[in-house]
């Protein structure tokens, strides 16, 4: 069967940085498609996409994912689920009823929506699903610049990283649990009511138009501040910035993603790790480095060594699953990530000054 493309998409959380710029590329790669960005622009930063959605032919719809009677008009062939809360910290210092609300129960209403108009859905989860005492009891190694996972016979995590059957039981930070919470109701969709719909846990996702901050996007937020000249700080670990994540560029994720929608059929009820894996990752301590290089200027760097609440020293996604699935690989590594998030940057100081 000849592979066709969706002619409607309705992405939620289209003004944030994954959302804008899946909906942007796909429009791009299909402007027949009808492309609906809807978000609630709670993030700050999140308004400086609407322009660029709208001039490029995307339709942006204010509105908020908890709600139903805000969602747009159906039906849609398609939803690309792409809101969240996506802080690790968030609902600890303060009430958990925004970011519950939001990241399960407005999936909640997307999948509700997706069985009324028989849309295909995609729903972007995350690594953060795993359990933190899991990933941090694994043995690890100190090497020069970054710590480093322990290949140990048998095990779910590897030096290459975390697979999919890796043991399940255990707390995941706030954040974590209201993505795993979905991704079991999107898999209760798929039985009861027949929903056509894959899960891809996603790694760390950086890129241009990411409003980086302390917890999260955190690629973003270094290349931020070595532009700007703001200082940062390497928390937790002993303050030495060892601690490593994987990283994917989003140009690589909209390409992955063009091709599950493209070829649905041959998708529909995964779910899989999608990252940058052992090859593009980085300690804090290497990231740096790039800035330093890449932007041209250092920055004062404080070192705390008193871990954050959920944090993790090394998180690497294995990806075998998806890469024996699929041609696809991700093609840009973290020097390229780090570039194209300075020249962004570089293009964008004015606007971006007042968000550092």
């Amino acid at each position: 069967m000849t592979p066709s493309f969706p002619e409607s998409i309705l992405v939620t959380g289209g003004a944030g940085f994954v959302g804008s710029s899946l909906a942007l590329y796909l429009k791009s790669r299909h402007p027949r498609t009808r492309v609906v960005c809807m978000d609630n622009l709670h993030r700050r930063g999140s308004e400086l996409n609407v322009p660029r959605l709208q001039n490029a032919g995307v339709e942006f719809m204010k509105g908020d994912i908890r709600f139903a009677k805000e969602f747009p008009a159906g039906p849609f062939e398609f939803i690309l689920e792409c809101s969240a809360e996506p802080s690790v910290l968030a609902g600890y210092g303060e009430s958990p009823d925004y970011l519950m609300e939001t990241n399960f129960i407005g999936t909640c209403r997307c999948l509700e929506f997706a069985r009324q108009w028989k849309s295909k859905l995609l729903f972007l989860s995350t690594s953060r699903v795993y359990p933190i005492a899991t990933l941090e009891k694994h043995p690890w190694i100190e090497q020069p610049t970054r710590f480093a996972w322990a290949d140990v016979p048998g095990a779910a995590i590897s030096s290459r990283g975390v697979r999919e059957d890796c043991p399940m039981t255990g707390a995941r930070s706030l954040y974590g649990l209201t993505k795993f919470a979905s991704e079991g109701l999107v898999e209760e969709y798929r039985d009861g009511f027949g929903l056509r719909a894959a899960i891809n846990r996603c790694s760390v996702i950086a890129g241009p138009w990411q409003m980086g901050k302390v917890d999260q996007g955190v690629v973003a937020l270094w290349v931020l501040r070595h532009f700007f000249g703001k200082p940062l700080k390497y928390i937790g670990y002993g303050g030495t910035g060892k601690q490593v994540r994987d990283v994917l560029h989003v140009s690589d994720l909209c390409e992955l993603v063009e091709e599950q929608m493209a070829n649905f059929d041959r998708w529909d009820g995964w779910l899989g790790n999608v990252g940058g894996g052992l090859e593009i990752s980085t300690s804090l301590q290497e990231l740096t480095a790039s800035c330093q290089k890449i932007v041209g200027r250092g920055v004062p760097i404080a070192a705390e060594p008193q871990n954050r609440q959920a944090d993790l020293r090394v998180f690497l996604a294995d990806c075998s699953r998806l890469f024996a699935r699929t041609s696809w690989r991700p093609r840009r590594g973290v020097t390229q990530i780090v570039a194209d998030v300075f020249e962004w940057v570089r293009a964008n100081e004015r606007a971006l000054q007042p968000l550092v």
